[in-house]
């Protein structure tokens, strides 16, 4: 029985076939050919023809490796790529000149196929893991049997090799091409847990500004030709641009596998478990087991974090970057529970009346060194912390601490988007609550806000504490708006109670109204249409009529 007529079975073994050949995606894994695996050298040894692609140059990779399986009577199929990363004239540029040639290579492939032999292309890693193969697979897969088989990866080599974890618990692992976009990169680094960039070579300058936008420079591992000959393991800070080839990747290892298991299990500090108000004493807190030791001379920094109005889909990436990299966090409980939990991190929660108190306890932690999360509800600076710990801050002795605000999505950009657009023109963002103001001057802002036909996004509107203040607010903008003026009762946006409602002013139930809700006062020329779809939406008009 010919090669030709042979097809290999799930046990490794060949039974005669008929009709057309059978296609398969080998993957050779890293570049060392003992890390090929059994199954890859029996279809390789099994196979009639054996592709490959290579540049211009005619050298190929992923032959070298596979190079000692090859037999004389093998028919080999070199898939030369046109171009690589240079210019082209063919008319619809360089896609145009590679899909072109991905059709030619794959009719080479299918006219092999059609008489009855079997074809292997081999490629370096994981066939289908930015390998060459997966264009042949498109084109072929869904006409002749096919199978695929797995190869080990070069991020699995280069973890390997730096003797590094890639991800451990519930860390999130990202895998990013080099070639995107430097602000797209920055953003997907600060956000992760774990990454993995590939394809460096010229892509190297962006992707280390990256690295250093990102604050994950520090971690940044470089591997280059991970297994081959010419391997090389260093940091990548101290990396030259010049020398660094394609088959070169950058790893972000996981932050918690260096912790120990004491480390790994803490999440809250015993101190601020302890405190009724989780105010723990910073100047006794403990390191954390596994982080470098806090110093008073090296002080570390404060990072006021909005989460959003609800949970992580309203995050930042800065945001989600920011939280996942402090070494404690500090905040009001119910903010605090919106942030995962990380081993090795230390939470600082307090109930939300005690403001100035958290902002000292952060600053005073980050004078010993550490990377201090303090975490907000919404926009830090709409109504929130970053107030409190700025104007400690600015006191002695913590006036040389870094503080940073990354701002988050404000709950009444939330509220309006789920409405539609009703803070579409001039608005004001006012807070009903007097505790930390007379209500003589809420009335007055509210007065002068209404006059000038302002759309008016109202925080803090009510509580159980706080129950006539929504009723005077109307009675006070009804003296300025028509009482069909719309309202939007916007409550727990984001949330798993999530409502919105659109009333007329003179309508506003004050009962309806608690802590969670926010509410959406229209101008004049605000306009409330009801769909065909049943659907209200609330838009205010950008243009304003002339007088």
């Amino acid at each position: 029985m010919s090669v030709s007529e042979q097809q290999a079975t799930g046990d490794g073994s060949v039974a005669a076939t008929a009709g057309p050949g059978r296609l398969y995606g080998v993957g050779l894994g890293p570049g060392d050919p003992s890390l090929m695996t059994v199954r890859a050298v029996e279809v390789i040894a099994g196979a009639d023809v054996i592709a490959y692609h290579s540049a211009r140059h005619g050298r190929s990779i992923a032959r070298s490796i596979a190079a000692a399986h090859l037999r004389p009577d093998h028919i080999e199929e070199a898939l030369v790529y046109p171009v690589t990363t240079e210019s082209t004239d063919h008319p619809g540029g360089y896609r145009g000149a590679l899909d072109e040639f991905y059709e030619s290579a794959a009719a080479r492939l299918a006219a092999h196929l059609d008489a009855g032999r079997t074809v292997a292309v081999i490629s370096e890693g994981d066939p289908l893991f930015y390998g060459s193969y997966q264009h042949m697979h498109k084109r072929l897969a869904h006409r002749y049997p096919t199978e695929v088989i797995p190869g080990v990866t070069s991020i699995s080599a280069a973890a390997a090799r730096l003797g590094k974890p890639l991800a451990e618990a519930d860390e999130v692992l990202t895998i990013l091409p080099g070639t995107l976009p430097e602000e797209e990169l920055t953003a997907r680094l600060a956000s992760t847990d774990t990454a993995v960039v590939m394809k460096l070579g010229r892509t190297f300058p962006a992707v280390r500004r990256a690295m250093e936008r990102s604050g994950r420079l520090p971690e940044a591992q470089y591997v280059e030709r991970a297994t081959m000959s010419g391997e090389r393991t260093e940091q990548l800070a101290d990396i030259h641009a010049e020398t660094v080839p394609y088959f070169a990747v950058s790893v972000v290892p996981s932050r918690i596998a260096d912790l120990p298991p004491a480390a790994v299990a803490s999440h809250v500090s015993p101190e601020a478990a302890a405190a009724p108000d989780g105010r723990a004493d910073a100047a006794a807190s403990p390191e954390v087991p596994g982080r470098p030791a806090a110093s008073p001379a090296l002080p570390g920094e404060v990072v006021v974090v909005g989460t959003g109005p609800a949970g992580p889909l309203w995050l930042t990436p800065e945001s989600r970057g920011a939280l996942a990299a402090a070494e404690d966090l500090v905040g009001y409980t119910t903010y605090l529970d919106r942030v995962p939990l990380r081993p090795g991190q230390r939470r600082h929660a307090s109930d939300n009346k005690v403001e100035s108190e958290r902002a000292e306890l952060a600053l005073d932690l980050a004078r010993r060194g550490r990377r201090v999360a303090v975490v907000s509800g919404g926009d830090p600076g709409v109504f929130a912390m970053a107030t409190a710990v700025l104007e400690v801050a600015s006191q002695d002795p913590y006036r040389a601490i870094p503080v940073r605000v990354l701002p988050g999505v404000t709950a009444a950009n939330a509220a309006a988007a789920r409405a539609g657009a009703p803070l579409g023109h001039d608005y004001a963002v006012i807070s009903l609550s007097d505790r930390l103001k007379p209500w003589e001057v809420i009335a007055e802002r509210l007065r002068a806000a209404a006059s000038a036909d302002l759309a008016l996004a109202l925080y803090n509107p009510g509580s159980r504490s706080r129950t006539w203040q929504v009723g005077k607010a109307r009675e006070l903008l009804l003296e300025h708006r028509a009482p069909d003026t719309p309202v939007i009762l916007a409550r727990d946006i984001g949330g798993p109670e999530e409502s919105v409602r659109t009333v007329h002013l003179a309508d506003l139930d004050p009962t309806q109204v608690d802590m969670r809700t926010l509410l959406i006062v229209g101008s004049s020329q605000t306009q409330a249409v009801r769909r065909d779809d049943g659907t209200e939406i609330v838009w205010t008009p950008r243009r304003y009529p002339e007088n």
